[in-house]
């Protein structure tokens, strides 16, 4: 039996398996974005693919904190509309 990878959800603070969350990250130059598939290189925080969370995790800072840079309110705003059009 495959060992499933688990993953918490920076909004909600659920354990879940790693394919079910979304990745958030920050590549070497800084640059912060949405990876749906992954495998991005760069440091990653999770999220559920719900907009709910994205907004819990956006309240509480913790995807910053996570990532250890300061996230725009117009990056918010664009991953919001990109997980919308995803989900």
């Amino acid at each position: 039996m495959k060992k499933i990878p688990l993953r918490m959800c920076t909004g909600c603070g659920e354990m879940k398996p790693k394919k079910e969350l979304v990745r958030v990250v920050r590549s070497k130059e800084g640059e912060i974005s949405l990876d749906l598939t992954g495998r991005k290189a760069g440091r990653g925080a999770y999220v559920c693919p719900n907009l709910e969370c994205l907004k819990k995790a956006r309240k509480t800072r913790k995807i910053e904190r996570s990532l250890d840079v300061k996230i725009p309110d117009e990056l918010y705003d664009a991953m919001e509309k990109e997980m919308e059009g995803n989900v």
